[in-house]
């Protein structure tokens, strides 16, 4: 495998643990279907993240595989119409305090780098 392909791979990489976080941390609230997760995941973030179905439906299915979330179909309270609700596992919840860990240490190496402290004359 080239370099380029190792950091093609990694940022994917970064960018699924990034978007599973989201979604682990948006079900801590409760259980909720996946155009609900992407809206809530859109407007907490004023619409800078676009939630598309492309990358949310196979993140919900990646994290179920691992057993972090489950889900159920289920009719809508408010609709005549069933909807696959997803809620977090036991397993999920752990996840997403070692997800957050790294995400925290990730962003605090970043800042470091990018605004760094005033330096030594």
């Amino acid at each position: 495998m080239s370099t380029t392909d190792k950091q093609s791979q990694s940022r994917m990489g970064l960018l699924q643990g990034t978007l599973d976080m989201l979604v682990l941390r948006t079900l801590l609230h409760g259980a909720a279907h996946g155009h609900d997760i992407g809206k809530h995941i859109q407007r907490t973030t004023n619409d800078f993240l676009q939630m598309q179905h492309g990358s949310l439906y196979p993140a919900l299915h990646r994290l179920e595989k691992r057993g972090w979330v489950v889900s159920k179909w289920e009719t809508a309270p408010d609709r005549n119409r069933e909807f696959k609700y997803y809620r977090l596992t036991d397993k999920g919840r752990k996840q997403l305090v070692v997800e957050e860990s790294q995400w925290k240490q990730m962003a605090e190496a970043v800042a470091r780098v990018m605004w760094p402290a005033a330096e030594e004359s």
